[in-house]
């Protein structure tokens, strides 16, 4: 079949051919002969009952800088798409959360990748409390007392805030660490959301392992290892991939959330996994396939269009 698809994403321009996986997901859009398209997110709007994006008749090659041409840049109506494939990076702010609502309006006769109703409903960082005896200890509060309750606790924690993504503003805080207070008004300034707050696990020195999930089952994984000194394992802060293999334990996690992502829409998604502890769910934006297709020769993007096609 061939399939209209939208890629509604961050620019084009600026993507890392080497890494990047909505890269990949286009050019095997492409090889299956699918017309591809492109627009930002601030593109998208609502015309009456219409959902529109400005955007681009979209190619893509794998040519250092000359790898993405654009034409016939026009508004379009977004029902008119067999497939939009949702990847902008969070923060998962308010404006992220409008282009879900708009994306309800035309999903599932439209399909949306991932599921926009469920996106919004599942947010990668509080996603992990619907299964606790898989996840690390964890709280997530805007209380100071409470917070230093959790650090008497545990000792050595981890301060997270609750929509970022690629570990920017990731924080390793010892039990006698002084900048606690500080960095909590920090990241409370300008701001009413709560953090996330995670017992440090020590095992991340071995790696903090990303494993795909397309249609709720396992597809590869890529171990992911802080550099010297970090204790973020994301690659968009210095963490290094290395090759892997999927544990028993992974295989459980894997067993128990498989299930609740398929029936919620949630076709590919992403988790993080430390110690045999789950620390997040990513499902707006997951990355990780050109890792994976590095070091095992898969290539999961395949997977995820036999998966969308599956669905259609």
């Amino acid at each position: 079949m061939s399939l209209k698809v939208a890629l509604q994403m961050d620019p084009v321009q600026n993507i890392d051919i080497d890494a990047d996986s909505s890269f990949v997901i286009g050019l095997e859009a492409l090889a299956r002969g699918h017309e591809l398209y492109y627009y930002q997110p601030q593109d998208i709007a609502l015309d009456g009952a219409t959902v529109v994006a400005n955007s681009y008749r979209l190619d893509l090659r794998r040519e250092k800088g000359n790898h993405f041409s654009l034409s016939e840049q026009k508004i379009r109506n977004l029902a008119e798409m067999d497939v939009i494939l949702l990847r902008q990076d969070p923060p998962f702010d308010m404006s992220y959360i409008t282009t879900t609502y708009l994306l309800d309006m035309i999903h599932p006769k439209t399909l949306v990748v991932n599921n926009p109703s469920e996106v919004r409903a599942n947010s990668e960082k509080l996603y992990v409390a619907r299964f606790p005896e898989l996840m690390a200890p964890t709280l997530v509060s805007r209380n100071t007392e409470q917070i230093s309750s959790f650090r008497k606790l545990h000792k050595d924690i981890i301060l997270k805030p609750l929509y970022g993504n690629g570990g920017a503003g990731v924080f390793h805080v010892g039990p006698d660490d002084e900048n606690m207070n500080a960095l909590l008004e920090m990241m409370f300034a300008g701001n009413s959301e709560p953090v996330m707050v995670q017992a440090y696990l020590p095992d991340v020195r071995a790696g903090d392992k990303r494993i795909i999930l397309i249609d709720g089952k396992p597809m590869g994984a890529v171990n992911r290892i802080p550099a010297d000194g970090d204790a973020r394992a994301n690659m968009h802060a210095g963490g290094q991939a290395v090759k892997c293999e999927l544990s028993a334990r992974d295989k459980e996690i894997c067993a128990a959330i498989g299930p609740d992502l398929k029936k919620r829409g949630l076709i590919f998604a992403g988790i993080d996994v430390i110690g045999g502890s789950l620390t997040e769910i990513n499902v707006t934006s997951p990355t990780g396939l050109q890792e994976i297709a590095r070091f095992d020769g898969n290539h999961l993007e395949q997977n995820l269009w036999d998966a969308i096609e599956k669905r259609l």
